[in-house]
């Protein structure tokens, strides 16, 4: 045998005999985390860098406006200064004409805090191997997400129809609601950024909802039984949380500044 081929087999056999150093050499799982779970950290980490793009936006074209100075009950909209929040989302649906300040929203909110406490505990049915819990938990889970999504499409629909009364324009016309060109409300890049920004979280609960449904009828047909683990729900709930999360900051910059 060449002395080459000596060396190499060597080479070879010590590396197969080397112990694991508990640090990521290419085969261990650092910090305890699958390579899976790893990647939907790294997935989240550059979604967040993306809601504090929008949201800083926000907050930048927040301060460049005048707001209103007034008396809080004196306050009528206008495009010369930015709305007060509560004046705006004061409706409660089946409530026409009632004021009620941020109720809805609050109420969207809570069910949204539900949802992230019922995924909580499929991922530790999962971690239980219970089967049947982790169904009913998802089911759960879908139930709040769904209503979520129903009550931010409402809140939609009565912000683009407006009050009853609209603002009087620059121009003389009576305007009802908003959209991306005209704002009864204040400034048009209110509505812009209302739109972008609440549209663009609802995409990411409206995706949530989608893989909560396929891991739900997975789990049904047992596939995460055969596999022997459900680090997939797992994953999905790493998700679920970062979406509920970036919500406390949506709900901060537009319904509380």
């Amino acid at each position: 045998m060449s002395t080459t081929s000596t060396t190499q087999t060597l080479h070879n056999n010590a590396s197969i005999e080397r112990p694991r150093s508990g640090t990521w050499d290419g085969g261990n799982e650092p910090f305890k985390a699958s390579y899976g779970k790893l990647m939907m950290w790294f997935f989240l980490l550059s979604d967040a860098f993306t809601f504090a793009a929008f949201l800083t936006t926000y907050g930048l074209m927040r301060h460049r406006h005048l707001a209103f100075t007034g008396d809080h009950k004196d306050f009528v909209f206008s495009t010369a200064y930015w709305p007060i929040p509560d004046k705006v989302f004061n409706s409660f649906p089946g409530l026409h004409g009632m004021d009620l300040p941020l109720a809805f929203v609050a109420l969207m909110t809570m069910i949204l805090i539900f949802s992230s406490v019922t995924m909580v505990l499929a991922v530790e049915a999962g971690h239980r191997m219970d089967k049947a819990d982790v169904q009913k938990w998802l089911l759960w889970t879908l139930l709040f997400g769904a209503t979520f999504v129903s009550c931010q499409a409402w809140e939609w629909s009565h912000f683009i129809a407006g009050t009853d009364a609209g603002t009087k324009m620059l121009d003389g016309t009576i305007f009802h609601g908003a959209n991306l060109q005209m704002n009864q409300y204040g400034p048009v890049l209110f509505a812009d950024l209302f739109f972008f920004i609440t549209g663009f979280h609802g995409t990411h609960v409206f995706s949530g909802l989608v893989l909560l449904t396929w891991a739900f009828i997975a789990t049904t047909n047992g596939t995460f039984e055969k596999r022997g683990h459900y680090e997939m729900v797992e994953k999905i709930g790493l998700y679920w949380h970062f979406v509920d999360l970036v919500w406390v900051f949506v709900f901060t910059f537009f319904y509380l500044v």
